[in-house]
């Protein structure tokens, strides 16, 4: 009789444990929260990010659980954002400017998160090639970047303010999928891939291949005329070291990337995207070099109208005192 009733009370310990823990999975179960990230397409730098961004987030705060997925890129994701079929996106600069602006479309009602990187625009060739100048790609092949994508918008901006015509004036090509670009540079079925950014993977593959690389971006005379008929383009600079033996640094323009949020994101959601990626930019910075211009003060910095910004990631930005 002992030992019958020893086996009960260890059965209904056992239960109760049991019960417990499935409160305790329901209850985590409720509190988390997933998120759907658009990025690109493969082989860019916006997959790269991405990925490094929910890695860094979903450690910060495992409740919050960041999706990546693969889109067409910025021009895609902004239309997805819009219907409410992604909570947030990486969008390019222009694409973005053009969105909030309304050039060619309605002015969008997106809300930016955070300001991720800038991107300075170059074009990138073989190291032996004969090219020196933008001047001297004019009527070969160049590839623009991955249809969709923000990187061609943003060469045509500069190419426009040069008064050249992307379409008219190279023989222009644009890729299926972003990891395309190197190769096509080593083999010679181009003769310049054109990019953006610090760090941006098209650039490092051609840096780090056999054959080299050297940049073509724009002289000072280039850059003074291209921001007079485009004043939202900024001057930025790729450090020296930024690729594989690129030892000087290199002028350019160009504008921030943002990760944009659809419109109806709830402000308490934003707020602890907000303060979840903030209070983790030691961490994000470390797991990627380009993170590291990911931060609360480049944000207001970057944005073209406060109001752009997140309500809820405003607040926060006002509690630690980089908004008023």
């Amino acid at each position: 009789m002992k030992l019958c009733s020893l086996i009960m009370l260890g059965a209904v310990l056992f239960a109760g444990a049991a019960s417990a823990q499935t409160r305790e999975d329901r209850d985590k179960a409720i509190s988390t929260t997933t998120i759907s990230l658009g990025t690109a397409t493969p082989g860019g730098g916006f997959p790269l990010y991405g990925n490094a961004f929910a890695d860094a987030m979903n450690a910060a705060d495992p409740q919050l659980i960041i999706a990546p997925r693969n889109t067409k890129g910025s021009n895609e994701n902004i239309p997805l954002l819009e219907k409410g079929e992604l909570d947030l996106a990486l969008v390019a600069g222009e694409p973005a400017y053009e969105a909030f602006a309304g050039i060619g479309r309605a002015p969008v009602r997106l809300k930016i998160l955070t300001a991720i990187y800038s991107n300075p625009g170059m074009f990138v060739v073989r190291a032996d090639s004969p090219f020196k100048t933008i001047r001297d790609l004019v009527g070969q092949p160049v590839a623009f970047g991955a249809k969709g994508s923000g990187l061609p918008i943003l060469s045509r901006y500069v190419l426009d303010g040069l008064g050249l015509k992307q379409e008219e004036d190279f023989k222009a090509i644009y890729l299926d999928r972003a990891g395309e670009g190197p190769a096509m540079v080593e083999d010679g079925r181009v003769a310049a891939l054109w990019g953006a950014g610090i760090g941006w993977p098209g650039f490092a593959a051609v840096a780090s291949s056999p054959s080299g690389a050297r940049f073509i971006a724009p002289s000072a005379e280039e850059i003074a005329r291209i921001r007079a008929k485009h004043s939202f383009l900024k001057p930025l600079t790729v450090p020296a070291g930024s690729y594989p033996k690129q030892t000087e640094p290199i002028a350019s323009l160009g504008s921030w990337s943002f990760v944009l949020t659809r419109e109806d994101l709830p402000d308490d959601i934003a707020y602890r995207l907000a303060k979840t990626l903030h209070g983790a930019e030691a961490v994000f910075c470390k797991k990627l070099a380009q993170a590291c211009e990911t931060t609360a003060a480049n944000t207001v910095a970057a944005v073209p109208k406060p109001e752009l910004i997140h309500p809820g990631v405003m607040k926060y930005f006002r509690e630690i005192g980089v908004a008023r």
